[in-house]
């Protein structure tokens, strides 16, 4: 099974290539890392270009700069694996994550979400378990109430990317638009309960701000319209 690991970048230079590092020396040779750069005019594209001309398995693509969700389809849809891997542009894989996913999507997983260490930005552990702290759980019901789907921790079938793609506009996040796709549509989830990254928390992640009260209702109340759809 080819594998696709879709990264959406925006000013992320200081910590790009440690992250691309620790993806490439899991992958085989068929497989290929797509880095969207949503801030092409910065350093990241000299980096990431410069990596890829020693390394075939790299393809910088430009974002649109319409933010963390599009940049995120965008690399989505340069994908052409069987297996997608969503990544941050600020953390590192453990050596085992790779090997350890795809075994379960070789005993017919099609989505798999996986635990992780929260750090802080010289990767000193905060936490030693995202779930402990976040949660996980695979209820429809539950997660459209909270998601407790990471999309760093996460990875999945083209099938299922088939499903979720084009995003509907007006969603929260790409991941938790994802994992309710699956959910809904019973496809078969994996939790794995062991940590396979460590999630960099440094104060300038793109991810994570606070919302109103309102906004999250609005969030909820668009993405089950659009999951009525499907």
């Amino acid at each position: 099974m080819k594998i696709s690991v879709a990264l959406a970048a925006y000013k992320g230079e200081k910590y790009i290539a440690e992250q691309i590092d620790s993806i490439l020396s899991q992958l085989g040779s068929n497989d290929e890392l797509i880095v969207s750069d949503d801030h092409p005019a910065g350093e990241m594209r000299e980096i990431v270009e410069s990596m890829a001309s020693c390394d075939g398995r790299i393809r910088y693509i430009e974002g649109e700069g319409r933010g963390v969700v599009r940049n995120f389809e965008n690399a989505l849809k340069a994908c052409s694996g069987d297996i997608i891997f969503l990544c941050d542009q600020d953390d590192v894989w453990m050596s085992d994550k790779v090997e350890t996913v795809m075994k379960e999507f070789k005993n017919g997983a099609e989505l798999v979400l996986h635990d992780a260490l929260i750090t802080d930005a010289a990767l000193k552990t905060i936490s030693p378990s995202c779930f402990s702290v976040h949660g996980a759980n695979l209820s429809f019901a539950k997660n459209l109430v909270k998601n407790t789907f990471v999309g760093c921790c996460m990875a999945f079938t083209k099938e299922l990317l088939a499903e979720a793609v084009p995003f509907p506009d007006g969603i929260a996040m790409h991941d938790w638009w994802i994992a309710l796709v699956a959910l809904k549509k019973k496809r078969k989830a994996i939790l794995i309960e062991k940590p396979l990254i460590k999630w960099r928390r440094h104060g300038e992640n793109v991810t994570g701000k606070k919302t109103s009260a309102a906004q999250k209702i609005s969030w909820r109340l668009r993405m089950l319209s659009a999951l009525m759809r499907i």
